[in-house]
Protein backbone atom coordinates (compact mmCIF):
# COMPACT_ATOMS: atom_id res chain seq x y z
CA UNK A 1 0.00 0.00 0.00
CA UNK A 2 2.87 2.33 0.83
CA UNK A 3 4.44 1.75 -2.60
CA UNK A 4 1.15 2.56 -4.33
CA UNK A 5 0.86 5.81 -2.38
CA UNK A 6 4.44 6.76 -3.27
CA UNK A 7 3.87 5.92 -6.94
CA UNK A 8 0.65 7.96 -6.96
CA UNK A 9 2.42 10.92 -5.34
CA UNK A 10 5.23 10.72 -7.92
CA UNK A 11 2.67 10.64 -10.73
CA UNK A 12 0.93 13.72 -9.31
CA UNK A 13 4.25 15.51 -8.97
CA UNK A 14 5.24 14.69 -12.55
CA UNK A 15 1.86 15.90 -13.82
CA UNK A 16 2.23 19.17 -11.91
CA UNK A 17 5.75 19.71 -13.28
CA UNK A 18 4.55 19.06 -16.84
CA UNK A 19 1.66 21.50 -16.39
CA UNK A 20 4.08 24.14 -15.06
CA UNK A 21 6.41 23.64 -18.03
CA UNK A 22 3.46 23.92 -20.43
CA UNK A 23 2.40 27.24 -18.87
CA UNK A 24 5.97 28.56 -19.02
CA UNK A 25 6.14 27.63 -22.71
CA UNK A 26 2.82 29.40 -23.39
CA UNK A 27 4.09 32.53 -21.63
CA UNK A 28 7.37 32.41 -23.58
CA UNK A 29 5.33 32.18 -26.79
CA UNK A 30 3.27 35.21 -25.74
CA UNK A 31 6.47 37.18 -25.00
CA UNK A 32 7.76 36.35 -28.48
CA UNK A 33 4.45 37.39 -30.05
CA UNK A 34 4.67 40.70 -28.17
CA UNK A 35 8.29 41.22 -29.30
CA UNK A 36 7.38 40.63 -32.95
CA UNK A 37 4.32 42.89 -32.75
CA UNK A 38 6.38 45.68 -31.15
CA UNK A 39 9.08 45.49 -33.84
CA UNK A 40 6.43 45.42 -36.58
CA UNK A 41 4.33 48.16 -34.99
CA UNK A 42 1.34 45.87 -35.57
CA UNK A 43 -1.54 47.61 -33.78
CA UNK A 44 -3.98 44.70 -34.24
CA UNK A 45 -1.53 42.18 -32.75
CA UNK A 46 -0.63 44.56 -29.91
CA UNK A 47 -4.29 45.21 -29.16
CA UNK A 48 -4.95 41.46 -28.95
CA UNK A 49 -2.08 40.64 -26.61
CA UNK A 50 -2.40 43.39 -23.97
CA UNK A 51 -5.12 44.11 -21.43
CA UNK A 52 -7.16 47.30 -21.66
CA UNK A 53 -5.78 48.15 -18.20
CA UNK A 54 -2.15 47.92 -19.36
CA UNK A 55 0.43 49.82 -17.31
CA UNK A 56 3.58 50.12 -19.45
CA UNK A 57 6.46 51.67 -17.54
CA UNK A 58 9.47 53.07 -19.39
CA UNK A 59 13.02 53.24 -18.07
CA UNK A 60 12.81 57.04 -18.16
CA UNK A 61 9.98 57.00 -15.63
CA UNK A 62 6.86 57.72 -17.69
CA UNK A 63 3.99 55.27 -17.92
CA UNK A 64 1.79 54.57 -20.93
CA UNK A 65 -1.70 53.16 -20.99
CA UNK A 66 -2.78 50.71 -23.70
CA UNK A 67 -3.93 53.38 -26.14
CA UNK A 68 -0.70 55.39 -25.88
CA UNK A 69 1.48 52.25 -25.98
CA UNK A 70 -0.10 51.09 -29.24
CA UNK A 71 -0.23 54.56 -30.80
CA UNK A 72 3.50 55.15 -30.19
CA UNK A 73 4.53 51.81 -31.67
CA UNK A 74 2.16 51.94 -34.64
CA UNK A 75 2.93 55.60 -35.38
CA UNK A 76 6.73 55.50 -35.15
CA UNK A 77 7.07 57.52 -31.95
CA UNK A 78 8.55 54.38 -30.42
CA UNK A 79 10.14 52.43 -33.28
CA UNK A 80 12.05 49.23 -32.58
CA UNK A 81 14.20 48.36 -35.59
CA UNK A 82 15.53 45.28 -33.80
CA UNK A 83 14.81 43.81 -30.38
CA UNK A 84 16.79 41.00 -28.81
CA UNK A 85 15.72 39.39 -25.54
CA UNK A 86 18.09 37.33 -23.42
CA UNK A 87 18.54 35.92 -19.91
CA UNK A 88 14.79 35.36 -19.69
CA UNK A 89 13.20 33.85 -16.60
CA UNK A 90 9.53 32.96 -16.21
CA UNK A 91 7.67 32.41 -12.94
CA UNK A 92 4.09 31.17 -13.21
CA UNK A 93 1.75 31.21 -10.21
CA UNK A 94 -1.77 30.18 -11.15
CA UNK A 95 -3.06 32.59 -13.77
CA UNK A 96 -0.27 35.13 -13.28
CA UNK A 97 3.26 35.09 -14.67
CA UNK A 98 6.26 37.30 -14.08
CA UNK A 99 8.82 37.45 -16.86
CA UNK A 100 12.21 39.11 -16.52
CA UNK A 101 14.71 39.55 -19.33
CA UNK A 102 17.42 41.72 -20.77
CA UNK A 103 16.34 43.77 -23.79
CA UNK A 104 18.84 45.09 -26.33
CA UNK A 105 17.40 47.04 -29.24
CA UNK A 106 18.15 49.39 -32.07
CA UNK A 107 15.54 52.12 -32.27
CA UNK A 108 14.44 54.82 -34.65
CA UNK A 109 12.08 56.82 -32.45
CA UNK A 110 10.64 59.72 -34.45
CA UNK A 111 13.29 59.01 -37.14
CA UNK A 112 16.14 59.39 -34.62
CA UNK A 113 18.42 56.30 -34.55
CA UNK A 114 19.42 55.00 -31.14
CA UNK A 115 20.04 51.98 -28.94
CA UNK A 116 18.53 50.81 -25.67
CA UNK A 117 19.83 48.30 -23.17
CA UNK A 118 17.27 47.50 -20.49
CA UNK A 119 16.25 45.07 -17.80
CA UNK A 120 12.53 44.44 -18.12
CA UNK A 121 9.85 42.90 -15.92
CA UNK A 122 6.56 41.87 -17.54
CA UNK A 123 3.40 40.82 -15.70
CA UNK A 124 1.14 38.49 -17.65
CA UNK A 125 -2.28 37.15 -16.75
CA UNK A 126 -4.20 34.30 -18.31
CA UNK A 127 -7.72 35.15 -19.44
CA UNK A 128 -10.00 32.94 -21.54
CA UNK A 129 -7.08 30.57 -22.17
CA UNK A 130 -4.70 33.28 -23.45
CA UNK A 131 -1.81 35.04 -21.79
CA UNK A 132 -2.08 38.83 -22.00
CA UNK A 133 0.26 41.57 -20.84
CA UNK A 134 -0.98 43.51 -17.82
CA UNK A 135 2.14 45.39 -16.77
CA UNK A 136 5.67 46.21 -17.78
CA UNK A 137 8.50 48.07 -16.09
CA UNK A 138 11.96 48.68 -17.49
CA UNK A 139 15.16 50.01 -15.96
CA UNK A 140 18.32 51.10 -17.73
CA UNK A 141 21.03 48.50 -17.70
CA UNK A 142 24.07 49.65 -15.79
CA UNK A 143 27.43 48.25 -16.77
Amino acid sequence: MKRIAIAFFCLLLMTAIQAQKKCEKQVATAVEQLRKAMVAGDSAALNAIVFDELSYGHSGGHIDDKKTFIRKLAGGGSDFVTMDLSEQTILVKGKTAIVRHKLDAKTNDNNKPGEVHLLVMLVWQKKAGKWKLLGRQAVKLTT
